[in-house]
């Protein structure tokens, strides 16, 4: 397709709310999908380490008790 104009060329031949807003739509979701991605795999990381806080205190209660059933 050839254009004469910048005019026509951004008037797309009269489907330029469609090219446009399709193209828009495509580029804000480029651009969200690394910011989203770093999100989740921060919350990720988090909830891990709360699991693994969660783990040691588990175990260092379990342990406590041992030595205390142990020790009688």
């Amino acid at each position: 397709m050839i254009w004469n104009s910048p005019a026509e060329f951004f008037a797309m031949g009269g489907y330029a709310l469609y090219v446009w807003g399709s193209f828009g739509v495509c580029a804000i979701a480029l651009a969200m999908e690394p910011i989203l991605v770093r999100k989740r795999q921060n919350q990720i990381l988090q909830s891990l380490r709360r699991e693994r806080i969660a783990d040691e205190l588990e175990n260092e209660v379990s342990e406590k008790a041992h030595a205390r059933e142990s020790g009688r």
